[in-house]
């Protein structure tokens, strides 16, 4: 007999965790490199296992491929604790239960940090040492990312007929992160030769048995759930689940009335939970039938049509400005404020406010775009850096900033801490800026992160951030390529300071459908252009605008006007290349930008007078 040809006709009980086990016992390293070093430790608990129940037992594998073995330096050990693993396994067992070869998946919430090419090369690689070993069986588990696991999947199913069980890992209730019913990804999974779908991990056994109440049985695949042994606390810096083995031999007979063929256990599960559900399925026949439970459908509100078109709409029409005017550093609204009228008065289409750029604290910036929506009519548009917000506080911002009205943002990866005032500080990048724009781009399908109806869908217009002061800009506009795809509506520059970079960018960029807003920010002073060509990472002025502004010295006045001179020349080019201009204000000195801005707009009446 064979693993599938048992779930015909029986139940069959997986094993429990091995990681929150070790990780119980004190161990707290590479749980995969115990194969090798302490493979009597890996040994004893296939055993315990076993001698609970299981009928099915995983190897120790879970992260035992090149992307995260490395993170410990052990990429080259692939084959060594792969092998290693699956003997362990086999020795424990002595064909008394099947042994599958278990891999996890590799992505998290930075989706956009991996590419499918690299999980194809580091899944190939493990899989290949799994199946050399002769495995009963390939166990892919906790996956959030679907599209991950659907690559996964078929890449093994063109290697091997052996039995595969697919497990997708969910947030929320009988939905993926993406939005995709549980049913439907099921169907899909099957359709690409999975033999075995299901659940692992996050979820306990409450949450898991209600999503599997709105999933029929299978035409072909048998349905498995691996529950984690409840909700975690966090007790004394360490992570513990709390749940006792009852419970577990309960939810073990609602996991087979949902059609459940394979019940097993995750995270802090261990032997006495395994027992518990052997004990309480034994001589209990597979369900052939079941009631599937409809749920409601929670109804997604279309997007509210803007009174005016969004800056990306705006840009791809006409010539548009938009102004940076930073949040001030001290308490006090008064000079932005003041700013922010000027420049709505000139015409600017946006007033933009950074997120505490180079880390530094400033007064938040949807508390000025706040004030200034309700004293002036300038429209914000604000940043959002990746630094300062995990993944619950990021989406939190986003539905605070729907609900205000704000639908112009910048998604953005910040500066790190370490180059601000408070560089003892964490920078917490939970998520990059790829997939910023991707949870934005979410957003406005009306899905939070989990996949969860959001009951409305947002309006938001989407920046990306440019940086075209690198040594190879074919790989800058390579990003850009990847943000469009990710969502991305438009781009904002860094500030070029060189009518030849501007040539190059539009030489560059002009394949593309997205429009660019070109950074330009004037000169104060000889010291600013010597800061900012010898300190600002990647920015280089030329000798001659050295040249021009070390003659006007240190002196605010002449420092402003050749400043404005030499951004009225750089202007000029971007003119003639873009429609989008990007002015960013230096030291609040609002009066600069709004002289450039009316320099810009005086512009576009001297073209329009030459053309009638």
């Amino acid at each position: 007999m064979g693993l599938l040809e048992d779930l015909q006709s029986k139940i069959l009980i997986g094993d429990g965790a091995t990681g929150t086990l070790l990780y119980s016992h004190g161990i707290d390293s590479c749980f995969e490199e115990l194969n090798l070093t302490k493979s009597d430790e890996i040994f004893r608990i296939h055993q315990a296992y076993l001698q609970a129940g299981a009928d099915v037992i995983q190897t120790n594998t879970y992260a035992a491929n090149y992307q995260k073995l490395a993170r410990y330096g052990l990429e080259d050990s692939v084959k060594d604790i792969n092998v290693a693993a699956v003997k362990t396994a086999k020795q424990a067992v002595k064909n008394k239960a099947y042994v599958v070869g278990t891999i996890g998946g590799i992505r998290s919430f930075q989706k956009n940090s991996i590419s499918t090419e690299e999980i194809k090369r580091s899944i190939r690689e493990q899989l290949f040492w799994l199946l050399n070993e002769d495995v009963d069986g390939l166990l892919f588990e906790t996956y959030y990312d679907f599209e991950e696991l659907k690559i996964v999947l078929s890449l093994a199913r063109k290697e091997t007929t052996k039995p595969i069980i697919t497990h997708v890992s969910l947030h929320d209730i009988g939905v993926l992160q993406n939005g995709t019913p549980l049913c439907d990804a099921f169907k899909e999974l099957e359709d690409l030769g999975a033999d075995v779908v299901g659940l692992n991990c996050r979820l306990g056994p409450s949450h898991m048995i209600q999503s599997l109440e709105e999933v029929p049985l299978m035409e072909r695949a048998y349905l498995s759930a691996y529950p984690n042994a409840s909700l975690p606390a966090y007790v004394e810096g360490k992570v513990e689940y709390e749940t006792n083995d009852d419970y577990f031999a309960e939810s073990a007979r609602a996991f087979r009335n949902q059609g459940v063929r394979l019940i097993g256990g995750c995270c802090g599960t261990t032997p006495a939970h395994v027992q518990a559900m052997a004990t309480a399925l034994t001589n209990e026949k597979p369900v052939v039938k079941k009631t599937v439970k409809i749920r409601p459908t929670i109804a997604v509100q279309e997007r509210e049509q803007l009174t005016e078109p969004h800056l990306h709409e705006i840009v791809k029409e006409r010539r548009s400005v938009i102004v940076e005017l930073d949040p001030p550093k001290q308490l006090g609204p008064t000079k932005f404020l003041e700013g922010a009228k000027a420049l709505q008065k000139v015409g600017v289409d946006a007033v933009t406010l950074a997120d505490n750029s180079l880390a530094s604290p400033r007064v938040s910036n949807v508390a000025m775009a706040t004030l200034m929506q309700q004293q002036t009519n300038a429209r914000p548009l604000i940043h959002i850096t990746c630094r300062d917000r995990n993944l619950i506080g990021l989406q939190s911002h986003l539905m605070g900033l729907h609900t205000l009205g704000m639908n112009q943002v910048l998604a953005i990866t910040g500066d790190p801490s370490k180059i601000g005032d408070f560089p003892g500080a964490t920078s917490v990048y939970d998520l990059s800026s790829f997939d910023l724009i991707s949870l934005i781009a979410q957003f406005n399908e009306g899905l939070s992160y989990s996949g969860k109806p959001l009951g409305q869908k947002t309006n938001f217009s989407i920046a990306a951030a440019f940086n075209p002061n690198v040594r190879h800009l074919d790989r800058a506009v390579i990003r850009l390529e990847k943000k469009i795809d990710c969502g991305a509506h438009y781009f904002i520059t860094q500030p070029l300071y060189s009518t030849k970079q501007i040539e190059d960018v539009y030489e560059a960029t002009k394949h593309l459908d997205a429009p660019i807003y070109i950074g330009i920010m004037p000169l104060t002073n000889a010291r600013n252009a010597r800061f900012i060509h010898h300190e600002v990472p990647g920015i280089k002025l030329s000798e001659d605008i050295l040249a021009k502004m070390d003659a006007a010295g240190d002196d605010s006045i002449q420092g402003e006007v050749e400043g404005l001179a030499i951004a009225k020349d750089l202007i000029d080019t971007a003119y003639e290349l873009f429609k989008g201009i990007y002015l960013i204000t230096p030291f609040m000195r609002y009066e600069m930008t709004e002289i450039l801005t009316r320099y810009i707009h005086d512009k576009q009446l001297v073209i329009s007078e030459r053309k009638r």
